[in-house]
């Protein structure tokens, strides 16, 4: 192959920096489009929004809708729908894409990785055998076979099958 077409990447790349006081979590769930918001299921506490920058193939966000920092400033109920939402995006991500595995996890604070410190949010990065190919190891480059628009079709239809 000579070339290696991801027109989509520009919005990332060309995008204005934004300043560290930006919301996006906090506007999104706002927004009656759950497609143009990339939004994948919303639950009573949490909600499931697709990564506009995956890592891989229907990375997902699990975010509550309250903005706090750290996991410890969920309340008793925020916790659990928390936890009961990103076990939901596992089945739904499960149902969808049959991975083999995933990688789930949280960083608490710009030091531990948060690209959005402020609003507390979990990956689940559903992960295949043999998915770390030649790309992301020499060209820092991951190859997504798919749209975003098409893999929140996706998703969602299956959502609504598990529903």
């Amino acid at each position: 192959m000579e070339n290696l077409h991801a027109y989509w990447r520009m919005e990332y790349v060309a995008q204005e920096k934004s300043p560290k006081d930006r919301r996006p979590f906090v506007d999104l769930p706002k927004s009656d489009d759950d497609k143009a918001s990339l939004i994948v299921s919303r639950e009573l506490h949490s909600f499931i929004l697709m990564n506009r920058y995956p890592y891989n193939a229907g990375h997902l966000l699990i975010l509550p809708y309250r903005e706090v920092p750290d996991i410890e400033d969920l309340t008793e109920d925020e916790r659990l729908c928390f936890l009961n939402t990103t076990i939901k995006a596992k089945r739904i991500l499960t149902a969808a894409l049959k991975p083999n595995g995933f990688n789930i996890g949280i960083n608490i604070g710009e030091a531990g990785g948060a690209g959005i410190p402020r609003h507390l949010h979990q990956h689940v990065v559903p992960r295949w055998t043999g998915d770390t190919n030649f790309m992301p190891v020499v060209g820092s480059t991951r190859v997504l076979p798919q749209s975003l628009e098409a893999m929140w079709e996706h998703l969602t239809n299956v959502r609504e099958k598990l529903d």
